[in-house]
């Protein structure tokens, strides 16, 4: 530096704040220009620190860029990265001996931490403006800074491989560096954040944003191991300058960098807490806040959490410009997966870790898929034919196409269609539907499926061999650990859900369900209720084979609660709907469930079963004995009701109970199907329980005793074993032992359950004999078997079959017409009934008292109405 320039930099120094300000517009051109000519560092970094020192604080926000930062900071960064080259260049004959060289280094680094504390003092004048600065107005300042930051923070990264061994001849400068450099990243981050751009910004602007979020990008793919909070708050800066300035940006960021590099974040401290989890658990250490190893696990596990909520978020908002990197998504989805039960790969862990680690990385991964959904190029990529996953993955390819089903429940048609039919066109990239692609991914899980012969066995037709199977899988499942039960369950319940209600794998499925479901934890039987809620009707089929009191009692609250408030509501649909029999398979459908909470309640004072008597008291003053032969759905209906009135008789008043007789004499007459008439016993069987009051005994008992004896005399072995069952149950509680000797009357009868009563055993069969009969027997059996297990596509995977087979679904079923004779017919049933309903109870109330006053006049008006029909009958 020439003598003239040291003079004036050594007057300057002498200067005040007011001369400096005075002085400003005559000396500020010629400082920066004196510092674009410094050939030393030392020459430069003086004048750097004149002019930010003593004339930066009386510069004006509107000229700081064209007057100072614009002609200072890119020399300054050029002098950043020279000190940088520098050391690179001289690192390697660094040792303890070399003091000179030591010193040469040690000088840099202080220089360089100079040239940092100079930037901190540019952020720190600009961040004292009251108003916050337009972009143009700084536009130097961010660029120049975030070079240096990324050559700072890069040089702290590889300080081990540059300095070799010698680390810490430079350590306490380095760990300065990092710390000024933090410091500044800091500062630089607040001020931007103070920016806002709207709607009308220049394109000049607009580049400088995209820029910064670029060029923070950057920055984090280094910092990754260096500091985790710098790491986070780097993320997140970005991705809140990626959302406030969206709809500037989104067209010019670089998603898939962004993405991409989410998704490896978010693996990479999966992985990491993964092995510190399994660190401690091996080390046997304790899980308490005082332990370093669980501490920097909940840190890490913090982290995992961190970038997969950010990735959510991220796809949330820019879904459709992300659609070229779902192959990404699918893979981080399947490597995650892979790390939890029931998958081989999954560490054994204790609760308190699988816990953490469940909300940092599994819960996020739903959330994850439900952004993905409704893009097609992800359903192309999960339900692509020809997918080739290593054998790890496999298993996680089938839990990610149950969690689909199992969301689908809530998208819009046009995504459920994306995934149910598959591809439709030849144009279309092809794809398989989401339940062929289901079966096919569960048939490679060969290595996790080492429990497969136990799914064939319980989805065979042989009822001995499903039980058996049963046993094993719940005896497994016993000595397994309670997350692998619960993806064992949450499978089986959904295939359940898939079946057909009439086929016999739905039987056996749902019996290996009722007893899994005891094995289970409390928070996994909540998490059941929570993947299959009771409050959609499409669930009741999972809810029909689960006994209650293997639930905790949260979850039997909430099961118990949604079962009797949907039934309530398709009783109303019902009811405003003008009962019409189309409707009636809908209420059928919530009996099947609401039996399950009756049959779970202890006491008959419980708000459930007062609740469950009035709904079947109500459906039973709706039923008409001449319509169940008619109409089948009745007949399903007049089961369930005997069913349930057979739980709660003790409750239901006797008009009730005489409207189920007359519906079950109208059954037995008819002979009806044979699991009718079994639920006709049952019901039969429960009025041993009660005592009939003297005024309805002439009503009720006749009935009973004829009903006992018909059921008692069928040559059906099937019927006559189950009805003297009935009838023991019904003679050792009942009152009415009149009942009893009127059901006897015919001697055949009553030898055959005098035997049965007193254990008689019939002549016995020989062995020879015996094994001839088995002998016969098994054709036939096997026949039978053969026949089910060839027509179970037909029965329990028809819906599927239609469903991949319908290219187009039809938007809601025709509406059903019905001839002039049936409503007709329909009509005169319901009046005969109804008639024949008060007929009984005019007859029982004149053993006690007269009918009403009203009764007479209400009953001529109704011969009017006749007439009335009559009348207009002839006239047509």
């Amino acid at each position: 530096m020439s003598q003239t320039n040291t003079s004036l930099l050594d007057e300057v120094v002498q200067w005040s704040q007011e001369t400096c300000r005075q002085e400003l517009k005559s000396v500020l051109p010629k400082l920066t220009s004196l510092q674009q000519k410094s050939e030393s560092w030392d020459d430069h970094i003086r004048v750097l620190k004149i002019i930010t020192d003593m004339f930066l604080p009386h510069i004006d926000l509107s000229e700081l860029e064209d007057e100072c930062f614009s002609k200072i900071l890119p020399k300054a960064v050029t002098l950043f990265e020279s000190m940088m080259k520098e050391i690179l260049d001289q690192v390697g004959g660094l040792s303890s001996q070399n003091t000179e060289l030591r010193a040469l280094l040690r000088n840099i680094l202080q220089a360089m931490m100079q040239i940092i504390d100079v930037l901190s003092t540019c952020v720190r004048r600009v961040g004292s403006f009251n108003e916050a600065p337009d972009m143009d107005a700084i536009r130097s300042l961010p660029t120049c800074i975030l070079k240096v930051l990324r050559e700072t923070f890069q040089h702290c990264k590889e300080s081990e491989v540059v300095y070799c061994g010698r680390l810490s001849l430079v350590a306490d400068l380095l760990q300065g560096l990092f710390k000024e450099a933090y410091s500044l990243q800091k500062g630089l981050l607040e001020l931007l954040d103070r920016i806002s751009l709207d709607s009308s910004a220049s394109e000049e602007e607009v580049s400088d944003i995209v820029t910064v979020i670029h060029s923070m990008l950057d920055i984090c793919s280094i910092i990754s191991n260096l500091d985790i909070a710098l790491h986070a708050n780097t993320w997140k800066f970005l991705i809140k300058q990626s959302l406030k300035y969206q709809s500037l940006v989104e067209e010019h960021l670089h998603h898939g960098d962004i993405s991409t590099s989410l998704c490896e974040n978010l693996l990479a401290s999966f992985h990491n807490c993964v092995e510190l989890a399994e660190q401690i658990k091996h080390a046997g250490l304790q899980e308490a806040t005082q332990n370093p190893e669980y501490k920097l696990f909940q840190k890490t596990a913090k982290m995992c959490r961190f970038f997969a909520n950010t990735l959510v978020h991220y796809i949330k908002e820019f879904k459709f410009f992300l659609t070229k990197y779902c192959s990404c998504f699918h893979k981080l989805y399947l490597q995650i997966i892979s790390k939890f039960p029931p998958s081989l790969c999954a560490p054994t862990l204790t609760m308190a870790l699988s816990e953490e680690l469940n909300a940092a990385a599994l819960v996020p991964m739903d959330a994850l898929l439900l952004q993905l959904l409704p893009l097609r190029p992800f359903a192309e990529i999960v339900l692509q034919q020809d997918l080739r996953l290593g054998p790890e993955h496999e298993l996680p390819q089938c839990l990610l196409l149950v969690n689909v089903l199992c969301q689908l429940a809530t998208q819009p048609e046009e995504v459920q269609q994306l995934w149910y039919t598959g591809s439709q066109f030849s144009e279309e990239t092809p794809r398989l539907p989401l339940y062929k692609a289901l079966f096919t991914s569960f048939r490679r899980c060969f290595t996790e499926r080492k429990e497969r012969c136990l799914v064939d066995a319980v989805l065979q037709a042989d009822t001995q061999t499903a039980l058996l199977a049963t046993d094993v899988w719940c005896f497994t499942a016993r000595y397994g650990t309670a997350e692998l039960c619960l993806h064992h369950v949450l499978l089986i319940a959904q295939l359940v859900k898939m079946c057909n209600t009439e086929c016999y794998q739905s039987f056996h499925m749902g019996l290996l369900l009722k007893r899994m479901v005891f094995l289970m934890t409390p928070n996994h039987q909540m998490e059941l209720v929570m993947h299959f809620p009771p409050s959609d009707v499409e669930n009741l089929p999972v809810w029909r084979h689960v006994l209650l009191r293997a639930l905790s009692q949260d979850a039997r609250q909430r099961v118990e609660t949604d079962i009797i408030a949907i039934t309530q509501k398709a009783l109303t649909d019902w009811q405003n709907g003008g009962y019409k029999l189309g409707q009636v398979d809908k209420v059928n459908v919530v009996l099947l469930s609401l039996l399950v909470v009756v049959q779970g309640q202890s006491s008959p004072e419980e708000q459930c079963v007062l609740t469950a008597t009035r709904i079947v008291t109500q459906l039973w003053l709706r039923m008409s004995s001449d319509q169940i032969q008619t109409h089948p759905v009745l007949q399903c209906t007049l089961q369930l009701l005997l069913t349930l009135s057979a739980i709660l008789v003790k409750n239901m008043e006797t008009q009730v109970i005489l409207q189920a007789l007359l519906c079950v004499d109208a059954v037995v007459s008819q002979k009806c199907a044979d699991q009718l008439l079994l639920a006709a016993l049952q019901f039969l069987a429960s009025l041993g329980k009660i005592f009939v009051p003297p005024d309805n005994q002439s009503q009720i008992l006749p009935r009973l005793s004829h009903l006992f004896g018909v059921l008692l005399a069928d040559r059906s072995w099937l019927l006559h074993q189950h009805a003297l069952e009935a009838f023991s149950h019904f003679a050792e509680v009942t009152n009415h032992e009149e009942v009893i000797s009127q059901s006897l009357c015919v001697e055949e009868t009553k030898t055959k359950v005098v035997n049965y009563l007193s254990k008689t055993v019939n002549a016995k069969e020989d062995v020879e004999s015996r094994l001839q009969r088995l002998k016969m027997e098994t054709p036939e059996i096997e026949q039978h078997n053969e026949k089910l297990e060839n027509n179970k596509e037909n029965v329990c995977n028809k819906q599927v079959a239609e469903a991949v087979a319908d290219p187009e679904p039809c938007p809601k079923r025709a509406r059903q017409e019905t001839s002039a004779e049936e409503e007709y017919s329909r009509y005169i049933q319901t009046a005969e009934s109804a008639l024949k309903a008060l007929q009984a109870l005019a007859e029982g109330e004149a053993n006690m008292k007269t009918p009403p006053q009203w009764l007479e006049s209400r009953l001529q008006e109704l011969q009017t109405l006749i007439t009335n029909i009559c009348t207009a009958r002839h006239t047509i």
